[in-house]
C-alpha cells in the first residue's frame, strides 16, 4: 500500500490538534472577534487547509484507486504535491502570525502550486480511467472548485499587495469562501459517500438515480452562489443558490437512507452512524438558511450570520463528517498496511481491535453536544458561552483525535 495517503492523513491529524491547541490558548475567543484579520486568517486556514483539506486530499489519493480500480497517474507527483502544499501552508500560517504580506504571498503561491499539482494528478487519473459516473464527476467537480478557490485566494492576495481590483475584493472574498466550502468540501463528501457508505453498510442493489440529481443541483448551487458574488447579482441570486443547496441536501439524505435500507450489515460503526446524523442536521441547516434569507434578507450577509453559518457548515458538517469517517478509514488503512499479509494467521488482530467503538461513540456524541453549545453561543453573541463551550470542545477534540492516532500504535 502506498505511503502517500498516510502522509496527508497524519499531517491532517497534526493540523487538527494544532488548531484546537491554538484555540485553547485564546479560550476560543478568536471566534467572537473580527475574523478578517491575521488572527482569524491563521485559525481559519489552519482548520480548513491544515486539517480538513489535508485529510481530504489523503482520502482522495486512497479512494481514487478503489473507485476507478486503476493506479494513480503519478505517485511521484503526489509527493511533490505534499511537499509544496505542506511547506506553503506552514509558511502561510507563519506569515499570518507575522502580519507580513510579502511572506504570505510567497508561501501562498507555493501552497497554490501544490493544489495545481493535485488537480493535475487527479484530473489525469480520471481522464485516463474514463469511468464517468456521479462519484467520479463529483470528485472532478470538487477538485475544480478547489483550484478555483486557490485562484480567488491568490487574486485577493494580489489585491492586498498592489491594490488592483480594489472594488472587487469583497466579491472575490465571497466567491473564495463559497467555492471552498460548498464546492470543494460539499461535492467531495457527497460524491465519496456514494462509494463509502455502501461499503460500510454492505449495501447492494440500491437505486442510484438520485446521485445524478444531487450532483446536478449541488453544482448548480455552487455556480449560482459563486456568480452571486463575482457578478454582484446580490441577495436574490444567493437565495436561489441556498434553495438549490437545500434541495440537494434533502435529496442527498433521501439517497443515504436508500443505501441504508438495502444494507446487509446491522451497524456500520459509531463513526458512520454519527456522520449520517450530521448529514441530516446539515439538511435542516440549509432549509433554515434559505428561510432566513427570505424572512431576513438584510441579515443574510451580516458578519454574525456568516460566522454562525460558517461554523455550522465547516465545524458542524464537514469536520464532524471527516471525524466520523476517520474512525473507519484510519483503522482500515493501518490494518491493511501492517496486517494485510498476515490475515487469518494466529495472533493477528482483526480491524475491530484497533479502535474502540464505545469510545468512538462517546467521543463523537460529546463533540456533537459541545459543537451545538458553541453554535448557540455564537448565535446569541455570548462571549462566556463561546469561551466555555469552545474550550471544552477543543479538549474533547484533542482527546478524540488522540484516540484515532493510537491506532498507529496497535
Amino acid at each position: 500500500m502506498s505511503r502517500l495517503p498516510f502522509l496527508f492523513i497524519v499531517t491532517g491529524i497534526v493540523g487538527f490538534a494544532l488548531f484546537h491547541g491554538a484555540s485553547l490558548l485564546s479560550l476560543s475567543g478568536w471566534l467572537g472577534e473580527e475574523l478578517r484579520g491575521p488572527d482569524g486568517w491563521f485559525h481559519i486556514h489552519l482548520f480548513v487547509l491544515g486539517w480538513a483539506t489535508m485529510l481530504a486530499m489523503g482520502a482522495v489519493y486512497q479512494l481514487i484507486n478503489v473507485i476507478l480500480q486503476s493506479s494513480l497517474y503519478s505517485e511521484r507527483l503526489g509527493y511533490v504535491h505534499y511537499a509544496l502544499f505542506t511547506v506553503g501552508l506552514a509558511g502561510l500560517l507563519v506569515g499570518f502570525v507575522r502580519g507580513d504580506i510579502h511572506w504570505i504571498a510567497a508561501f501562498a503561491s507555493l501552497a497554490f502550486c501544490g493544489i495545481v499539482a493535485f488537480a493535475w494528478n487527479i484530473g489525469a487519473t480520471l481522464i485516463r480511467a474514463a469511468k464517468w459516473n456521479a462519484i467520479t464527476i463529483s470528485a472532478a467537480s470538487a477538485v475544480v472548485c478547489l483550484l478555483l478557490t486557490g485562484l480567488s485566494g491568490m487574486a485577493m492576495g494580489l489585491n492586498f499587495a498592489t491594490g488592483i481590483w480594489a472594488n472587487a475584493h469583497d466579491n472575490l472574498f465571497g466567491a473564495h469562501i463559497w467555492l471552498g466550502t460548498v464546492g470543494w468540501f460539499g461535492l467531495l463528501i457527497t460524491g465519496f459517500s456514494y462509494k463509502m457508505l455502501p461499503m460500510f453498510y454492505l449495501s447492494h442493489e440500491y437505486p442510484i438515480k438520485l446521485q445524478s440529481v444531487v450532483l446536478t443541483l449541488w453544482n448548480a448551487a455552487v455556480l449560482v452562489g459563486a456568480l452571486a458574488f463575482l457578478a454582484d447579482w446580490g441577495i436574490p441570486a444567493l437565495r436561489l443558490a441556498l434553495l438549490l443547496l437545500a434541495a440537494a441536501a434533502v435529496l442527498y439524505n433521501v439517497h443515504l437512507l436508500q443505501i441504508k435500507k438495502k444494507r446487509h450489515k446491522r451497524t456500520p460503526g459509531s463513526g458512520i452512524k454519527w456522520s449520517m446524523y450530521a448529514s441530516q442536521a446539515f439538511a435542516v441547516m440549509t432549509i433554515v438558511a434559505f428561510a432566513c434569507s427570505v424572512i431576513y434578507p438584510e441579515r443574510t450577509l451580516h458578519t454574525s450570520a456568516l460566522v454562525v453559518a460558517g461554523w455550522a457548515y465547516l465545524g458542524g458538517w464537514v469536520s464532524f463528517t471527516i471525524l466520523g469517517y476517520a474512525s473507519k478509514i484510519v483503522p482500515f488503512l493501518w490494518w491493511t498496511h501492517k496486517y494485510g499479509k498476515q490475515a487469518g494467521k494466529p495472533g493477528t488482530p482483526v480491524m475491530a481491535d484497533l479502535l474502540s467503538e464505545r469510545k468512538t461513540n462517546v467521543g463523537l456524541a460529546s463533540i456533537a453536544a459541545f459543537s451545538l453549545l458553541l453554535l448557540g453561543g455564537l448565535a446569541a453573541g455570548s462571549t462566556p458561552l463561546i469561551s466555555i463551550a469552545g474550550t471544552v470542545l477543543s479538549l474533547l477534540s484533542i482527546a478524540y483525535i488522540a484516540l484515532i492516532s493510537l491506532v498507529f500504535a496497535r
